[in-house]
């Protein structure tokens, strides 16, 4: 069985997405990251570029920030904070 967090990706103006991940990989301001379930707490910037999630199931969704953001990771959950998201 899959390992799984709990993931947030939110903007100002709606919640993008809240459910459980066994992965993700976001843009850091020195390259992309990659999250795993029990990953140590972190907290950093975002920059433009592609988030990639894959849920459990082998299913992946894919979504291009154009702005900036935080990922903050803490007790196995995740949240991406966004100006924007398509």
């Amino acid at each position: 069985m899959e390992k799984i967090f709990k993931l947030d990706i939110v903007t100002p103006k709606r919640t993008v997405y809240r459910g459980e991940a066994v992965s993700l990989i976001a843009p850091g301001e020195l390259g992309y990251l990659g999250i795993l379930a029990n990953h140590a707490p972190l907290i950093t910037n975002l920059v433009p570029g592609k988030i990639i999630l894959k849920e459990t199931g082998d299913r992946y969704l894919k979504f291009y920030s154009p702005g900036k953001g935080f990922l903050y990771v803490i007790n196995n959950s995740a949240s991406l904070i966004l100006d924007s998201i398509s």
